[in-house]
C-alpha cells in the first residue's frame, strides 16, 4: 500500500527545516501544523520554527500514525 499524505501539506524534513523553511514558508506569522509519524520530532521542529520566529505553530498529537488510526482522509503520491 503507497503511504500517503494529508491535503495541502509540504514536506520538509527536520534534518533541513532550518536551512529551508524561510524559503518555503516566508510569512512568520502564517498557520503551520508539522506532524511527522507519531508527534515526537514535530514537536522538536514545532520549538525550532518558534525559535526562529515564526507565530503561528503547533504540532500534530499522535502524528500521521493518529491521523490513520482516525481513518482521515489522505493523498497518495501521483494523485
Amino acid at each position: 500500500m503507497a503511504r500517503g499524505y494529508i491535503r495541502g501539506a509540504l514536506h520538509l524534513g527536520k534534518g533541513v527545516l532550518e536551512r529551508d523553511v524561510e524559503a518555503k514558508i516566508p510569512d512568520k506569522d502564517a498557520e503551520i501544523i508539522l506532524y511527522c509519524g507519531g508527534g515526537y520530532r514535530s514537536a522538536l521542529a514545532a520549538e525550532v520554527l518558534g525559535r526562529m520566529g515564526y507565530t503561528n505553530v503547533a504540532s500534530m498529537d499522535g502524528g500521521i500514525r493518529g491521523w490513520r488510526e482516525l481513518q482521515l482522509p489522505e493523498d497518495r503520491p501521483g494523485s
